[in-house]
């Protein structure tokens, strides 16, 4: 099995950040800023957010912010939910959100509120509840819940619930691991987790490992690392963390390692990428392996890096 190759995983995010003419760099133009994030929470999580300039980010990110508030994914791109939270997060990550004006973002966010509760990801109206998730964390983070329908959001996301326990991306939509995720981490955050049946869902969850040890996000799909992220946080949130083998998982994050270059695949032997690396290592986090920061399973943010948004006067 091995252990975490900080080292080799640090080298091979900065690599991936140089090399702006590769062809993974190239079709993932469009979501850099999500790229952005996930190589620098894996950086901090490991200790490392040090490891590279700061002030240059910063500096791209505010390029990447339109007059409607919201953020997009490159700098010449439209804005989005999806990068407007990656953005956010970056910048907490940093201790830099005082360089946004926190209500024009805010006002983007809640003009996307649909009148039932939920929002559009961005002007053109697609419906989802990853959106719900999206604006709850962000302006959880920016202090402006007040700026939407609470209430309404929350009664959207429950609406989304189905039989299984599960949550799908609209209401009688398939449950599926990464929209639970979203739900609860929405949920948990605005204090509503009573909506949630936790054994039944807590049992679908923990369905979700396979004999290798890793995780899918449905049932009868093969295991992938990025649910290392989604099915474990979520567990983690409703307290039945307990009902999966932990060592297990370890293990198998372990094994998807390229141990020669660094980066993590999503199965073993696989080509490595960011995004994988990142969720591999926040599920290591979550799983509290040693040496690394503790992560917040609501926001997607290290622990510490949350007491300072919410806690430090």
């Amino acid at each position: 099995m091995g252990e975490l190759v900080v080292d080799k995983h640090v080298k091979y995010i900065l690599s991936v950040e140089k090399r702006k003419d590769s062809f993974e760099s190239v079709v993932l133009e469009h979501l850099r800023m999500n790229g952005a994030y996930w190589g620098l929470a894996t950086l901090d999580i490991l200790g490392k957010l040090d490891a590279l300039d700061s002030n240059e980010v910063i500096e791209w990110i505010m390029k990447c912010q339109h007059e409607s508030g919201g953020f997009a994914g490159n700098i010449g791109h439209d804005p989005h939910m999806l990068y407007t939270l990656s953005a956010v997060q970056v910048l907490a990550l940093f201790d830099k959100l005082n360089v946004l004006d926190a209500d024009k973002v805010a006002n983007y966010i809640s003009g996307l509120q649909n009148e039932d509760g939920s929002f559009s990801g961005d002007e053109w109206g697609e419906v989802d509840s990853r959106f719900s998730y999206l604006a709850i964390c962000c302006l959880s983070i920016l202090h402006r819940l007040d700026k939407i329908n609470v209430e309404k959001a929350v009664n959207y996301i429950a609406s989304c619930k189905n039989v299984d326990g599960g949550f799908g991306c609209t209401p009688g939509g398939e449950s599926h691991a990464g929209q639970i995720f979203c739900c609860l981490g929405a949920l948990a955050i605005t204090g509503s987790l009573h909506h949630v049946d936790k054994d039944l869902l807590g049992w679908w969850l923990c369905e979700r490992q396979v004999k290798s040890g890793g995780l899918n996000g449905r049932p009868e799909k093969l295991p992938d690392v990025c649910y290392s992220w989604w099915v474990l946080s979520s567990l983690i949130m409703i307290d039945r963390v307990h009902w999966i083998n932990k060592d297990k998982l370890v293990k198998f994050i372990l094994n998807c390692q390229d141990t020669e270059n660094g980066g993590i695949s999503d199965r073993p032997e696989d080509a490595v990428d960011v995004y994988h690396t990142y969720f591999g290592v926040a599920g290591l986090s979550l799983l509290e392996y040693p040496g690394l920061k503790a992560i917040d399973p609501a926001h997607a943010l290290p622990v510490d890096v949350v007491n300072r948004i919410f806690f430090q006067k």
